[in-house]
Formats: structure tokens, sequence, C-alpha cells
């Protein structure tokens, strides 16, 4: 037995998610920032840390410089002017090379946050296809996307900030603090800690206000943007029923919302650059205070007026920045926390440890005593059982609800069963690899979804990809068994031909039998074909029916039809009902058993014949 997977009735109780806020979002960040295997990083890494180094040692000297040369200017004598002059001269070249170090440690250090973004955005779109059908059912794409974005952005603004400003800037202070003690001595040292301390908690008081704001604010962007994405998709259904004014008022009232939110988060900044600013003029007042009344005193000369005032500039210009940064990099834990929590979110179908792939040799497949249910207080399959032997055509046929389209969803692995078992050869889809199960399976669905790409993009799709990928000449041949080709000779840029979203340029017959071809080009031993010809008219799926006759031969064939007589050929019919298989035999036993397939079957009749006496009369 498979180990039963997650249900929805334990999904309604889920156990709470990790906090990713804080030091805990940047350990599990700080692997993608120093990779083990890249040591070319490591070394990009060291050589931005020396840069800072150097770009630090020349700004603190600048002060130095400045008081040197003012107070070389109270003195007299061409030897002291000229001295007073290259202080000057060392002042600017300083400056100079304070930014050149800057911009080198960027030059230097620009591979490794674009890296360290890659390597995550790369991990989470992975993970993204590794969760489960019933997580994308769940959830907006435009929400996901978002996230992703959000999260993935982030990543370089953190980095900058936490290497390049946090890490100077707490260097900066120390050995400022060292400085002003032995020139000034403690009161100063103590009045400008006092300061920065009020500065720091007024900004963090007040960031971790604005910051519920921000989330508020994200929640009603992702709103507004998967309302948008919504709409858009179904553009054709808002135009059938003329709903384009409904679309716009669920549109503004989302955009509306989020312009409120977007306001009272923009005005708290104010508030805070009001009281930062305060702070900072306060200290600055009382220190050149401080050191005026020491020239007074004669303790002081007025080069240190400048130097006190320079690097008070000095410390309080990334200060000043201090509110921006610890927002910012706030607002980075937040969005890194939820793209984390995709990362981290429970992968519903795993393969078993050391899960070997599936080798098929006679490809049969097997339904043992299976037991499923999308929710657990709604069973769709009732210990469903059936074989479809190797080479056979097989059709499933029932009403609505029986559960014909979810027997495909678990042959495909989308979900576990609750109980019973799945057996391709023989072998349980449970306990090999995902991988090697799907590249054993085929499918035509109902409605083939294309890439917005090119139709030799979208056939070539169905082999692996890389060095092995389809060929021209194999997408050729898959487009001829397909009886595509007519179409592709009439298109001017033939296979190069773009499709558009979803495929929306061709038609539906057309769609189709671009997934037939794409279905040819993989070769699968085994073909689901799911209601693959019932969105068509009659004529287009006669011609369907008889390219996916053509296919199937020499493949075992699982077809889910719901119009019978596209499957009345059929090797053998199985008739399902409230998940259970209520009959089965081919089509002629299946009329003579009188049962419900007879009844359908009927049914269907009666009104196939209604239509065409419809027609004859409108003729």
């Amino acid at each position: 037995m498979p180990p039963e997977t997650p249900t929805p009735a334990d999904s309604k109780n889920p156990r709470p998610a990790a906090r990713h806020d804080g030091w805990h979002t940047l350990r599990r960040f700080l692997p993608y920032l120093w990779p083990k295997d890249r040591p070319d990083l490591r070394l990009r890494i060291m050589g931005a840390v020396v840069f800072i180094l150097l770009s630090t040692g020349t700004q603190l000297a600048l002060p130095y410089f400045l008081k040197w040369a003012v107070d070389a200017m109270d003195l007299s004598g061409p030897r002291v002017l000229t001295g007073a002059l290259l202080f000057v001269l060392a002042y600017s070249a300083g400056r100079f090379l304070g930014v050149a170090f800057d911009n080198l440690r960027n030059i230097t250090f620009e591979r490794v946050g674009q890296d360290a973004t890659r390597q995550l955005a790369e991990h989470v779109f992975s993970q993204l296809h590794k969760l489960s059908l019933r997580f994308h059912l769940a959830r907006r794409t435009g929400e996901v996307t978002k996230t992703i974005e959000r999260g993935t952005k982030s990543i370089d603004t953190m980095l900058y900030f936490m290497l390049f400003n946090i890490a100077p800037t707490v260097l900066q202070l120390l050995i400022v603090a060292v400085i002003f003690w032995v020139n000034f001595g403690w009161g100063l040292v103590a009045a400008t800690a006092v300061a920065i301390a009020a500065y720091i908690w007024v900004t963090r008081t007040i960031t971790e206000w604005r910051s519920a704001l921000r989330e508020k604010m994200n929640r009603l962007d992702g709103q507004a943007l998967a309302r948008a994405v919504d709409s858009l998709l179904n553009y054709e259904t808002v135009k059938y029923f003329a709903a384009e004014p409904r679309e716009l008022a669920r549109y503004a009232q989302a955009t509306r919302a989020y312009a409120d939110a977007a306001t009272t988060s923009e005005n708290s900044l104010g508030l805070l650059n009001i009281a930062q600013a305060l702070v900072v003029n306060l200290l600055m007042a009382a220190a050149l205070a401080y050191t005026v009344w020491g020239w007074t005193q004669g303790r002081f000369t007025a080069g240190q007026l400048i130097f006190v005032q320079t690097y008070l500039t000095q410390l309080f210009r990334p200060l000043d920045m201090l509110g921006m940064v610890y927002r910012t990099i706030r607002q980075g834990l937040i969005d890194m926390a939820a793209m984390f929590s995709l990362i981290d979110t429970d992968v519903e179908v795993k393969d078993v440890p050391g899960a070997p792939a599936l080798v098929v040799r006679r490809p049969s497949v097997v339904f043992d005593n299976v037991t499923f249910g999308y929710d657990r207080d709604r069973t769709i399959l009732n210990g469903l059982s059936f074989e479809v032997p190797a080479g056979h055509h097989v059709a499933l046929v029932g009403p609505s609800g029986a559960g014909k389209s979810t027997i495909g969803r678990l042959l495909f692995r989308f979900y576990d069963p609750w109980s019973g078992r799945i057996l391709i050869d023989g072998q349980d889809i449970a306990q090999v690899s995902q991988a090697s199960l799907r590249a054993v399976l085929g499918i035509v669905p109902q409605d083939s979804v294309l890439f917005n790409d090119t139709i030799g993009y979208n056939i070539g799709y169905g082999k692996a990809w890389g060095r092995d990928g389809a060929g021209l000449k194999e997408i050729e041949e898959a487009a001829q068994g397909a009886a595509l080709m007519g179409l592709i000779d009439r298109l001017p840029q033939r296979f190069e031909t773009e499709v558009g979203e979803r495929g929306l340029k061709l038609s539906g017959g057309e769609k189709q039998r671009v997934a037939i071809a794409r279905t040819l080009v993989k070769n699968p031993p085994i073909l689901l074909l799911d209601e693959a010809t019932s969105a068509l008219d009659t004529r287009t799926e006669q011609d369907i029916l008889a390219t996916l006759h053509a296919i199937s031969e020499h493949r075992t064939s699982l077809s889910i039809a719901h119009r019978l007589s596209t499957i009345a050929d059929a090797d053998r019919i199985f008739v399902l009902s409230e998940g259970q298989l209520v009959e089965q035999g081919n089509h002629a036993e299946l009329l003579r058993h009188d049962g419900l397939y007879a009844e359908m079957w009927a049914r269907q009749a009666n009104e196939a014949q209604d239509d065409e006496t419809l027609v004859s009369v409108s003729a």
C-alpha cells in the first residue's frame, strides 16, 4: 500500500507555518550569499570587504585633513599656507578615493548578488513545480508570481544595505567613538551614543508600525493584480456577458483599497522623517555648541569645530539613511519570508527514498481497489478496480461526477489514493519515481493549453529538454502524423508561427492537433485521451478521432469520453457510476445488457436525432 497522503481534512487544520522573520530568514539566506561550490564568488566577497575597509579608512581620514588645513590658516608664513593647501588637496583626493573604492566594491560584489538572486529564484521556481495540483488550484497565479517577484527583488537591496551601509556604519561608529574620546573626552562620546540610541529607537518603533501597513499594502496589491490577471484570462467570457463595467468595478475596488493603504503608509514615512531629523539636529547643535564653548576657553582650536562637524555629518549621512535602510531590510525580510514560505510548503506527492525508475515492457494499467476523494467528506472513487491489458484500447464512460477525470489525475500521480494501488506493468506507481512514471504516459486533454511560443516549440515540448530534445525532422514527422501539415504549409512562418497566450491564435481543432503532435514526439507506450474531442464540432471531431485512432494503434490507450459514439469501437468499455465500476464489456455486449450504458446510448441517440430534425426544419 502506498503511504496515505495528507487529505483535505488534514489541511483544514494545518500545522502552524514556520516563522521566517528576523534572524531566521537571514540565516536561511546566508548559504546563497556564501556558496560552498563557488570559490570565485567567495574571492569576490573578500575583495569587496577589502574595498569596504579602504573606503572606511579614507573617509575617516578626511576630517583630519580639514582640521589641519583650518588650523594652518590661523597661523602665518608661506610654509604654513603651503601645508594648508596640501591638506585641502589631500581632502579632495580622499573624497575621490572614497568614491572610487565604493564603486570598485560594487563592481566586485555585483556578480555575487546577481548569482545569489538567480539561485534563490531558480530554487523557488523548481519548488513550485514540485507542489501538488491541489496547491496550484487553491492559489492565484498572480499572487504567487508577485510573491516571487518581491522576494527576489528584495535580495539585491538587502545585500547592498547590510554589507555596504550597516557594516561600514557600525565600523565608523566604533572608530569615531575612539577619536572623540581621545580629542574631547567621554562627554561627547556619551552624547553621541545617546543620540544614536534615540535615533535607532525612534526608527525601529515607527518602522514596526509601518511594516504592518506595508504588509496590508502587499496583500491588497496582490489582490488587485490577481483580479486583473483573472479578468484578462477570461477576456472572452467578459465580452460574452458585456461585463466590462462589472470587472472594472471589481478591479477599482481593489485598487482604491490599495491606494488608501499606500496613502497611510507614505504619511507615516513623513512622521518618521521628522522624528529622525529632530534627534539628528539636537545632537549636532549640542556637539557644535560644546566645541564653540571649548574654543572660547582655549581648549579647542577652530579646526576642531570643523573636525566635529565633519565627523558628525559623515556619521549621520548613513544614519540619516538608517530609517530607509531599516525599512528596506524589514520589508525585504517580509518579502523573503513569503517566498521562503513557498519553499517550505509541504510537497503532497513525494517520491519514496531511493525510488527506482519505472521499467515498462508490457504497458498494462491496473487500478486495484482504489479509494480517493478531493475532500475527506466527499469520496469520488469507492474501491475502484479494473485492468487495461497491454496494447488494448479501453474506454471509461459514465455520468458527470462519476470520477472519470479523477482516474487520469491519479494515473499521472497528481494525487495519491487514500487506499488501494495503481499498477503499471505490475509496478506500484507510488513506489517509482514520478519522472519515470510520466515519461511513459502521454495525454491529449480536453482543453489543450499551449505555451505562448511557436508551433514548433509546442510540438517539440513532448521530448526531453537539452541535447536529446526534438529536432526539426521529428517535429515535422509528428505534425504529419497529427494531420497538421495542411495548416503549417499555409502559414508564412510555418513552425515559427506564434500561437499566442494559451494558444488562442489557433482554433480548437488546431490546438488539439498540436497536442496530438506533441504526444507523438514523446512517443509514450500508454496514452490517455481525456475527452479529447468533447469541445469540438462534429466534423472536426471526426477528423481528430481518425488521427487519434491512428496514433492509438500499438499503444495501450485509455479514453475518457462523454460522447459514447467516439468510443464505440473500444476493445472494452468500463461504465462508472458514483465512483464504482457498474458495467463492463464491449459496445454490443453493453447494449444487450440494457443497463446504464444502454440508457446513456439511447439518450444521446435521441438528442442527436432531435438535432438533425432541428437542422432540417431550419433549412
